[in-house]
Formats: C-alpha cells, sequence, structure tokens
C-alpha cells in the first residue's frame, strides 16, 4: 500500500533535500518523457540515423514523479500534451509511449487501438453492430468524429507512418479502423523497451456512446492511441504469448496494461477539466488558455472531462481501510444542491469495498456528472473517475446512488482487478453488480429482486464469451449483467455467505493489479471450499446452462379406508410427475398443498430429467409447487414451477405457455 496522503509533502521534502545537495541529480529532461521511466530495461536496438527534432510543446515543463512503491508492472508510460479546440470539437495532440515487452519473443510490430474511429461512419463495426444506439441513447445527427494520426515515429526520429495498416481480426471488416498494425525497424526482445512519438487529431463525435461533445461539454473517453496489449504466456491460463487483438464492437469495452501517464491538457480559460489521477500543479493560464497537468500510476487508462458550466465541490474522506481520498465532484448546476447525496454515496462505497475487498489505492476520486444532453457518456468507469448519469431531475431517485456505487465498484472490478473485458466482461461488470446490490440493500435497504431478474434472461449463454458473440435481443446485457450476478449468488447459497466473502476478498487481493481469468477465480472458490466445482463451473459458467423445473401431471385417486366409528373414513392420494427440461440442479425443493390448509415439502436430488412423489393425505392436494422460495435463481422460467390439480393439463399447458411468453415480453422492454 502507498502512503498516498502523504504523497505531496514527499514529493516536496525529496525535491527540497536534492537542492540543498546541488545536484543536478534531478536532470528535468526537457520534454523527453522516457529519462524517467520508472524501470530501466533494455532499449530496443535500431538502425543509426540521423537524430530528428523531438516534438516539441508549449505547455509547461515536465513534472518530475514521486518516488513510489510499483504496484503493478508498469508496462505502458504515456506522455501526452492535448489541447481542446472547443469551437470545433476536436483535440490536437501529441504523446510519447515506452512500451516495455513482457515476453520472451521477439516482437516486430506494435498494435494501437484508435477506438475514436469507431464513429467515424455507419459502416464500422461498432456503428454496425449497436445501430448506432447504446444504452437507450442513439447518435445525432451529423454526430460522427474519428481519430487521425499525423505522425508516428521512433525515439530516434526515423519515420513509421509509411509501416502502419488497418487490421479486422474479429469480423475482417475494412471499413473499421479502430486496430492499427505498426511494422518496425527492429524487432524489441523480451525485457526490452521500445519508445515511440505520436501525433494526432481527434474530431469528437456527438456523445451517445461514453465519449465526444454535447454542448460545451466534453467526456474524453479512449480518445488516445492506446497500444494493445502483449500477454506473456501464462496469464490467463495462455499456453503461448501474443498480442490480445480486438477491434471496438458495440457490446465491449476494454482491456489494457498498467502503467503510467502523465498527461497536460490545455482548454479553453473559462473551462474546468477533470480527470485521472491527480493534478501536480495548480492550473494556470498560458498565452490564453487554461493548462492542466495531471499524473496517475498503476492504472490503465486515463479520461478527462471538461465543462465551463461544471459545479465543483471536494472532500477529504479516510476510513480504516482508506487510507486518505480526495473525492472531487463536477456537477452539472441542475444537481449543484445534491452534492452531499454524491459524497455519502462515494463513501458508502469507499468504506465497504476497501474493508470486503482491499484498500482503495490512489489519493483522489472523481465524479462527472453530465448534463441531459450528454447522458451517453453518464454510467461509466474510469481509473480514479467515474461518471454519473445524466443531470435529468432536480430530486433524483436513489437511481443517483445506485449508479455511483456501481461505477466505484469498478474502481476493484476493472480498476485494479484488470480483466479482459473483450472476452470475460463477466468478471467485470457481474462483480460489480454483486458488489452493488450488496451495498444498496445495506446502505439504502433497497433490495434487488433476484426472481425478477432471472426471468430476464429468456436465453442462458456462456458467461466466458468474446461480448459481440451473444445472440439475441439484449443477449449481452442479460447475461453479463444479470445472469452472472445470479451466478455468483448461487455460488453464496451453495458455498454460505461467510465462505463467499472470504472468495471474494481472496480473488481481489491475489490478483489486484494483475490480469486474471474465469479459471483464476474458480480456482479461489475450490481452495476456499475445499471442494472441486468445475462441474459446476462446465455447466453454469463455461456453459449456458439454466435448469428449467416443471410440474408436468397430478393424477389424483381416492379409497375407502372402512369404518372407524363416525363414518367411512376416505383416503385422498397423488401422483405428482416433475421435470426439469433444462440443466440438472440438485436439491430442489417441492411444495405440496392440501385442501385443509396443510403443506409439506420435500425435495428432489434433481438426478434424471424427471420424477415422481406418491402422497396420501386426509384431504385432496390441491397444489403442486417447484422451488416456491424462488431460491434456485439459475432458473428464469418460473410459470411452468406450479400446478393446480383440478386444472386439466392440456389447458393449464397453454395457459402456462401464453402467460409465460407474455411476462417474458413485458419484463424483456425493462433490459438497458
Amino acid at each position: 500500500m502507498k502512503p498516498h496522503s502523504l504523497r505531496y509533502t514527499l514529493i516536496f521534502a525529496v525535491l527540497a533535500v536534492l537542492t540543498l545537495l546541488g545536484g543536478g541529480i534531478w536532470f528535468l529532461s526537457g520534454h523527453n518523457p522516457a529519462a524517467w521511466t520508472a524501470s530501466v530495461p533494455k532499449e530496443a536496438k535500431s538502425p543509426a540515423v540521423i537524430p530528428q527534432q523531438p516534438v516539441q510543446s508549449t505547455l509547461p515543463e515536465m513534472f518530475s514523479p514521486p518516488e513510489s512503491e510499483a504496484l503493478s508492472q508498469r508496462v505502458v508510460e504515456y506522455h501526452m500534451d492535448v489541447q481542446l479546440q472547443a469551437d470545433t470539437g476536436t483535440l490536437t495532440a501529441s504523446e510519447t509511449l515506452t512500451w516495455t515487452h513482457p515476453g520472451s519473443k521477439p516482437v516486430q510490430e506494435l498494435y494501437f487501438h484508435l477506438y475514436p474511429n469507431a464513429f467515424a461512419s455507419g459502416n464500422t463495426t461498432f456503428m454496425k453492430e449497436s445501430g448506432g444506439t447504446l444504452r437507450g441513447d442513439s447518435m445525432p445527427a451529423g454526430g460522427y468524429g474519428s481519430i487521425t494520426l499525423t505522425d508516428l515515429r521512433t525515439s530516434e526520429g526515423i519515420s513509421l507512418m509509411q509501416r502502419t495498416q488497418y487490421v479486422q481480426p474479429d469480423d475482417g471488416n475494412i471499413n473499421d479502423k479502430t486496430l492499427l498494425k505498426v511494422h518496425l525497424p527492429q524487432p524489441v526482445h523480451g525485457g526490452e523497451s521500445i519508445t515511440v512519438r505520436l501525433k494526432f487529431e481527434v474530431k469528437l463525435p456527438k456523445i451517445f456512446a461514453r465519449m465526444g461533445t454535447a454542448g460545451n461539454f466534453v467526456m474524453a473517453g479512449q480518445w488516445f492511441p492506446k497500444i494493445s496489449v502483449y500477454e506473456p504466456a501464462g496469464r490467463r491460463g495462455l499456453k503461448e504469448e501474443g498480442w490480445n487483438l480486438h477491434q471496438y464492437h458495440g457490446t465491449s469495452e476494454f482491456y489494457s496494461d498498467f502503467g503510467i501517464y502523465n498527461v497536460t491538457i490545455s482548454v479553453p480559460p473559462e473551462y474546468k477539466v477533470a480527470a485521472t489521477g491527480f493534478p501536480v500543479r495548480n492550473a494556470k493560464v498560458v498565452q490564453g488558455r487554461k493548462v492542466y497537468q495531471f499524473y496517475a500510476d498503476d492504472v490503465h487508462d486515463f479520461a478527462w472531462a471538461a465543462s465551463p458550466d461544471f459545479v465543483v465541490a471536494e472532500k477529504a474522506f479516510s476510513a480504516p481501510q482508506v487510507p486518505g481520498v480526495r473525492i472531487k465532484l463536477y456537477l452539472d448546476p441542475l444537481h449543484k444542491n445534491l452534492q452531499e447525496r454524491y459524497f455519502q454515496a462515494a463513501e458508502a462505497a469507499l468504506t465497504a469495498f476497501s474493508k470486503w475487498y482491499g484498500p482503495y489505492p490512489y489519493s483522489t476520486l472523481s465524479i462527472v456528472v453530465p448534463p441531459e444532453s450528454g447522458n451517453g457518456a453518464g454510467g461509466m468507469e474510469y481509473p480514479t473517475l467515474i461518471t454519473a448519469f445524466g443531470a435529468t431531475a432536480a430530486a433524483p431517485g436513489t437511481s443517483l446512488e445506485r449508479t455511483i456505487i456501481h461505477e466505484i465498484g469498478h474502481q476493484y472490478f476493472y480498476g485494479m482487478v484488470g480483466s479482459n473485458e473483450f472476452e470475460e466482461a463477466w468478471l467485470d461488470e457481474s462483480f460489480t453488480s454483486y458488489a452493488e446490490d450488496r451495498l444498496m440493500e445495506q446502505e439504502y435497504g433497497v433490495a434487488s429482486s433476484l426472481p425478477l431478474q432471472s426471468s430476464l434472461v429468456s436465453s442462458s449463454q456462456p458467461l466466458k464469451l468474446e461480448t459481440w458473440k451473444y445472440s439475441g435481443d439484449d443477449a449481452y446485457t442479460r447475461n453479463v449483467y444479470i445472469r452472472g450476478k445470479l451466478v455468483l449468488k448461487d455460488i453464496e447459497r451453495i458455498a454460505g455467505a461467510k465462505n463467499m466473502d472470504t472468495i471474494l476478498a481472496a480473488y481481489v487481493r491475489k490478483y489486484r493489479f494483475k490480469h486474471p481469468s474465469t479459471a483464476d477465480f474458480q480456482k479461489i472458490v475450490e481452495k476456499v471450499t475445499k471442494q472441486s466445482w468445475q462441474t459446476y463451473f462446465d455447466r453454469y459458467v463455461y456453459g449456458g446452462g439454466a435448469p428449467d423445473f416443471a410440474v408436468d401431471d397430478i393424477k389424483l385417486s381416492t379409497k375407502r379406508s372402512g369404518s372407524d366409528g363416525d363414518g367411512d373414513g376416505v383416503q385422498y392420494s397423488a401422483v405428482v410427475e416433475v421435470s426439469n427440461k433444462g440443466t440438472l440442479y440438485p436439491d430442489v425443493p417441492v411444495k405440496f398443498t392440501f385442501s385443509d390448509g396443510y403443506t409439506v415439502q420435500q425435495y428432489w436430488n434433481g438426478e434424471g430429467q424427471s420424477t415422481s412423489f406418491e402422497l396420501a393425505y386426509k384431504a385432496p392436494l390441491v397444489s403442486a409447487e417447484i422451488d416456491p422460495g424462488h431460491t434456485i435463481l439459475l432458473e428464469s422460467r418460473h410459470l411452468n414451477n406450479f400446478r393446480m390439480a383440478e386444472l386439466e393439463p392440456r389447458t393449464l399447458s397453454r395457459w402456462t405457455l401464453s402467460v409465460t411468453t407474455l411476462l417474458e415480453t413485458l419484463l424483456g422492454t425493462l433490459v438497458w
């Protein structure tokens, strides 16, 4: 754990001592950020050339970062200068990237994600898959945007612009330019580092999907050329090392390596800026523009937002597992009077999640509230910066708190546990949704209706699936957000709440600042419970299993038992046939209700596809119901779990089918 609360004191103390020593020890290398790389790997060889003039910046002098314990491998190091031209909605920027090869095989290509190109036309993969909408927000007319690389060269000055090629490994769509391959003059060997310099321009799209502009509000998320992840053998169970390469899809989010970011942002003088990390100095006006500079380490992304309308509030917060965090609010004016609600939700989330999953390691947390017109940028997570949903009402319900809690949960499941959201998105969304539900009930008394949510999962599909391969309407959302959370709740039911707490705490602590897989999580479950979960994971995680219980038939009969002194006695018998039309599931409760109000519950071991129960009692059987408490959360079809003895089987079947279809149709409209 880094003592971030002492960060500034230590920085100035060290600088003072070095100044007294007379040094030159702190050699500021002008605008060459590679001079203070956190680690000093071998430099990749390049042919001898005449060095060209390095990219010069008109922005403030380079910030020398604090000496701090590296919590991550820090594979990448970014230094970026960006200028916002608010009148045209464009960004003009330079970037110096140092990448350290984490594997062992020689690499002669680098790959960059150019995410803004997802919005370049209606023919990109993102636009075709999404139909130009995301979470109910649609692209405004003429709202296209893109990123243009204007220069790319090695640190020695070799131009790489003619060595670039757009690639489409997922779908072969030649109109998609979200992934760029760069062929290097010389290979980079394992352990070596390479520094490249880029210049680029971004035409920001109109906001409907995470990034862009809405009036004078700017959300710069995934705005810069970001190097892809090179995975060494062993990570996420991989047998061979190599680049993890995917385009930007309509349902996918992101996957990046941890590293260091030093970013200078120039905006019009009236604009206020929120960003990942912490400011290294107060913003100041230079040549008529306001200049900010931010630094962050042990993060895998950098985002920022800007607006002249932000109402800014700050609060220092600490708790037993939160050594010191400055919470910063950047509110739309409509929510200027809701500061306390935002602070309380953030404090509750930081306190609980740090207690459950380990200390929050950063010194800042910024919360951006977009205007209503920028709602497409809301409800999103970035390292040390989250966005709430757009301000649409002056007095919103608890959805305000729920969104803040969910996105802060992502500081753990995404931010620190850096899962591959292209391929295993459930490790982020399902785990965060599980934590969100728990805290909302604990802090606000708001409990989710899990049986109702399970009814939304009309098509169960594997959780370990590339996001764009989910088939059917809203199948990605229903499986990754809902079904995955229900799987975690089911594991909790089977293993016990205390064991589940231990499982999640052990998982997050072990893979903090690493990149785990579903198999890694399974190993933690098995280690804590001391038993194999392979069958369970095969059915419900790696497979799209779901039970589908049904009461198929009830046959009644009567039998006179002779005189008992008061008249003839009658005994009623019933044979109840039940089945599971889906995936096997053990310990299935079945409740039987008789006409005199007496009930009895028995259990089916779940073996085979069907079984029958024989009952005899002094009163007739009225009904049979499978899983009356709705404890089996992985079943999505509940209406055929119940049968009245009086109804004819054919009538009941038709009734059950029609009502089930109607209910699923109605519930399907609620998913966002």
